[in-house]
């Protein structure tokens, strides 16, 4: 059965909807760290190399994600999916379409952070390809509480390679 929804670039104009998806993933403050303004997303996406991607059904929005790409390495900026539609695949395929962003961007690496205790997300993570190549302690505070981000670290193969 084919996807209900689509990975796209968004564009520049769509910094207010990216903004009210952000808002949606990360709205549990004991999982989750600040929902980003759009104009803070705006800001980001008017730098070099970043880009940003958007994953909506036909009525709306579901995901995003902001990758940016420093001579060969990328990073996963933010990542997320509204809680309505976990469970259905779009995580990977939302971080499988951020490692296809970083290839074609040149990128050799990929990187992210991702919260110690977000399990769910620390799976997603490694069943994608990533794997933890340092901590950071005290990095998040979530919940009132600080909380250590794990720096996960994917090799990016080009589609030549594949």
């Amino acid at each position: 059965m084919a996807a209900a929804w689509r990975i796209r670039p968004a564009l520049a104009v769509e910094a207010e909807v990216l903004a009210t998806v952000h808002a949606l993933c990360f709205a549990d403050p004991d999982v989750a760290g600040s929902a980003w303004s759009a104009q803070a997303i705006a800001d980001l996406m008017g730098l070099p190399g970043v880009a940003a991607l958007i994953a909506q059904d036909e009525q709306e929005p579901l995901g995003m994600a902001l990758i940016r790409t420093v001579v060969d390495e990328a990073e996963i900026l933010t990542i997320g999916v509204t809680p309505q539609a976990r469970g259905r695949g779009l995580g990977a395929a939302l971080t499988r379409a951020c490692v296809d962003a970083a290839a074609t961007a040149g990128a050799a690496a990929l990187y992210l952070e991702v919260a110690e205790t977000n399990a769910p997300a620390r799976r997603l993570y490694a069943a994608t390809g990533f794997e933890p190549v340092g901590r950071r302690a005290n990095y998040y505070h979530l919940g009132g509480q600080p909380v250590a981000a794990l720096l996960l670290r994917r090799a990016v193969v080009a589609d030549a390679e594949r």
